[in-house]
């Protein structure tokens, strides 16, 4: 799924391999139960108390609620590899199928000026307090958080900037400036080779 070759994921690997594990390329199916937990945070298996895999569980939720093979899979693209990559062969091998989603869809993260969006950083924002609180020191309509959005491939970072939204809502008043005093059409016809009509 990410397209990268065991020798390239070695390259980058910071993994030690953990008891149980051959391979540090092996990932969890069931995580054993450790003496501290609570009794509520672990299940009874033939392989001893503990709980799914991280992976495991995103595929048993896909199934429950997509089935077995469904169109369109998305996240994050930290998420490519390894949870997704890792969730597609063990749903593969489980349904004994080639495919489980027709579609992978991976977006590239939020960002302000230049940093990931994150709480931690305390630059998180949701799209209502841009619109209702403002974002430095400005109200954005959302129109212009719309148009500054849909300027960016879905795969790339799509970063928050005061410029970023300044340009997104001077275009859009140059665009309504041009097209003010034009009468609204009707649906337009559909542009049909000649001696062809619609039936």
């Amino acid at each position: 799924l990410s397209g990268k070759t065991l020798d390239q994921l070695r390259a980058g690997e910071r993994v030690a391999v953990q008891d149980g594990k051959e391979d540090p390329f092996d990932f969890v199916l069931w995580k054993s139960a450790k003496a501290d937990e609570p009794e509520d945070a672990k299940w009874p298996s033939p392989y001893g108390p503990g709980r799914p895999g991280w992976h495991i569980e995103c595929s048993a939720m896909s199934c429950a609620l997509l089935g077995e093979h469904f169109d369109i899979h998305g996240g994050g693209l930290d998420l490519q590899f390894p949870h997704h990559e890792n969730e597609l062969a063990q749903t593969c091998c489980a349904f004994h199928t080639d495919r489980m989603a027709n579609v992978w869809m991976h977006n590239g993260f939020l960002q302000v000026d230049g940093e990931k969006m994150s709480k931690s950083l305390g630059n998180f924002f949701t799209i209502r307090e841009f619109i209702v609180g403002g974002w430095q020191g400005r109200e954005w309509s959302g129109d212009a958080i719309r148009f500054a959005m849909f300027g960016t491939h879905y795969r790339q970072p799509i970063d928050w900037t005061v410029d970023r939204l300044t340009q997104a809502r001077a275009f859009l008043f140059e665009l309504a400036d041009a097209l003010g005093g034009v009468a609204a059409g009707g649906v337009p016809e559909p542009l049909l080779p000649p001696g062809i009509a619609l039936q």
